[in-house]
């Protein structure tokens, strides 16, 4: 659970306290409750200022805040100083809860690490804390579960599905001596597996502490607001030493040039600006998060209103990763028959190419013989005293069947009764239905990219299904790395993707987007957006809320300047007061949170 109550909310919230309960005391005391307020709510900004004094970087914003709070209290305007310091403390927890908020929102949606193990202890079952599993313990993992620990399989043979690793939506087949890693699922039978790693050092728990260390970045929006305020600063303070100090001496009237001075301080503290900014994105990252989109950072946020071309993986981000019949082809017999005849071969079988065409036979199914899976190419079996042979091109080679070569997208099963070849299946992938819609982000970008390392033919398929014009396959991770550079050189990139094959792509994007429930851990990692629901129709969205949440910083930014610098100009022509100073502070800032506050309850 996001912590929401922590030591900066319970400091803001005495402060309040204090600053409402002064409205209820007599003078004396009402200055004693709201110089506590004052002080609770803005110790860490003078530790900030001092601290950044001593780095020689004495103009910020904290700097300007205190000089004008000081000037406030000078001028008994108690309210206005607490009143400044509190909303700039209010803006930057919403700031830091939005980068909690997102980031917590990721590590539940990872969910890689178990939290037990069924090791075998003396012939018996235990479940243990994973964090008391050592190198050489032999733990179970029965079908359906995770894989706790790396290790080496001792006893079974298995399907495990390692696509959240490596991308491929085939599972793998393990058997005795082969290596698993932690965070694939077994799928089919049970497995003992001696552990290679602990809990501390397994591919899960290296990810999940990749995750931890993402880094709060500012986006450029904000990181100018900072030097702005370095600029911006010391301009304001030498104008209110000159206004206060120079035209004292000069016309001789202290107290009118004084306060204009501390007008001028206060009326020129830019609480709008450093709350509005990052409410902006707190905001919108928000809006995102209830949408099924979870964005690391604002800098993430605002990128996406930069990005030209769009490039897209193809298996498990617009295809489901799902295998399915989707044609059968006959000589002799019908289609019926030899998926009866394909579909009792491969009743023993638990591939998933099998299970596709087990699936796909509505009728009977005929008891089998002499039922023998050949590694790599097929089932050899015998039905009604016929040979049958049911599996790829390379068993049919080997038992010299000639067969027809087939130039369509899929895998194709071939089937050969008593040695005579008599047809064959294609089992294909689908593609997504959200994925059907991604035409319709033709118009957010200049181009629209497929990058795949699957064959060029079912990349075409793939790419006519979805009007998408440019697309490459065949390519390895340095391939699709190759390309997006070279259309990088020419405008920022989005890529797309889900598997650790498309780390590397993903790093040196501009944006980097990933599926969180097909997604590699390890792409989740890289990536700075991820779509839990792995719905490309929620790209479309993301994109709008990044326009909107641009479209927010631009109005208040222009406003509470245009307002600011009418009041200083006001302030030293000595027609401004106290009030127009605290309507351009604390006025401002809040209908500036107003403004941004419609980010939420916008229609996407």
């Amino acid at each position: 659970m996001l912590r929401i109550f922590n030591f900066t909310f319970y400091k803001i919230l005495l402060s309040l306290t204090l600053f409402i309960i002064s409205f209820f005391l007599p003078s004396y005391l009402k200055i004693i409750s709201l110089v506590l307020s004052y002080i609770i709510i803005s110790y860490e900004i003078y530790i900030e200022a001092y601290s950044n004094l001593k780095k020689k970087e004495l103009f910020d914003e904290n700097f300007l805040m205190i000089i004008a709070t000081l000037g406030a209290f000078i001028i008994k305007s108690y309210e206005e100083a607490v009143m400044v310091m509190f909303l700039f403390e209010v803006g930057e927890y919403l700031a830091d809860l939005a980068i909690s908020k997102s980031k917590k929102s990721l590590l539940n949606l990872l969910n890689l690490k178990k939290d037990t193990i069924t090791r075998i202890n003396n012939g018996k079952e235990e479940v243990i804390p994973l964090k008391e599993a050592q190198i050489k313990d032999i733990f179970i993992v029965k079908p359906g579960e995770r894989i706790a620990l790396d290790g080496k399989v001792v006893e079974g043979n298995s399907f495990i599905d390692t696509s959240s690793l490596t991308g491929e939506t085939t599972p793998k087949r393990v058997a005795e001596n082969d290596f698993v890693l932690s965070g694939s699922i077994n799928e089919t039978s049970l497995l003992k597996i001696e552990a290679t790693t602990t809990s501390q050092t397994s591919t899960a728990a290296r990810i999940m502490k990749l995750l931890e260390e993402v880094d709060e970045t500012k986006s450029k929006t904000e990181t100018l607001l900072t030097k702005f305020s370095k600029i911006y600063t010391p301009v304001i303070v030498s104008l209110a030493l000159i206004i206060g100090l120079v035209f004292s001496v000069i016309t001789h009237d202290y107290n009118t040039w004084i306060y204009r001075a501390l007008v001028f301080l206060v009326t020129a503290c830019p609480c709008a600006l450093v709350i509005s900014i990052p409410l902006a994105y707190f905001c919108g990252i928000g809006t995102a998060s209830r949408k099924g989109i979870i964005i690391k950072g604002s800098k993430e946020l605002d990128n996406l209103n930069a990005i030209s071309y769009l490039f897209l993986d193809k298996t498990g981000t617009l295809t489901k990763g799902n295998f399915q019949v989707t044609k059968v082809k006959t000589k002799d017999l019908s289609k019926q028959e030899l998926l009866e005849y394909a579909a009792s071969a491969e009743k023993n079988s638990i591939h998933p190419i099998a299970v596709a065409i087990k699936n796909y036979n509505k009728e009977k199914t005929f008891s089998i013989k002499n039922f023998t899976e050949i590694s790599g190419e097929g089932i050899s079996c015998t039905i009604k005293n016929k040979s049958i042979l049911v599996g790829n091109k390379k068993l049919m080679e080997s038992r010299k069947i000639k067969v027809e070569d087939i130039n369509e997208v899929g895998t194709i099963i071939y089937v050969a009764i008593d040695n005579k070849y008599e047809g064959y299946i294609i089992i294909s992938d689908e593609i997504k239905k959200s994925a059907l819609h991604i035409a319709e982000l033709k118009n957010y970008f200049k181009d629209i990219i497929i990058l795949s390392g699957d064959k060029k033919e079912s990349v075409k398929s793939v790419a006519e299904k979805l009007q998408i014009t440019t697309y490459y396959g065949e390519l390895l991770p340095e391939d699709k790395l190759n390309y997006l550079k070279k259309y990088q050189k020419k405008a920022p990139c989005m890529f797309v993707g889900d598997g650790i094959n498309d780390a590397l792509v993903m790093k040196a994007s501009t944006v980097s987007v990933s599926m969180g429930i097909k997604g590699s851990d390890a792409s989740i990692e890289t990536s700075d957006i991820v779509l839990m629901n792995d719905d490309l129709r929620t790209l479309q969205v993301a994109l709008n809320i990044a326009k909107n949440t641009k479209k927010k910083v631009i109005q208040n930014i222009i406003f509470s300047l245009s307002v600011k610098f009418i009041v200083l100009l006001l302030a030293f022509l000595g027609i401004s007061t106290i009030w127009m100073a605290v309507f351009a502070d604390v006025g401002v800032t809040f209908l500036v949170i107003i403004n941004v506050l419609f980010l939420f309850i916008k229609n996407y």
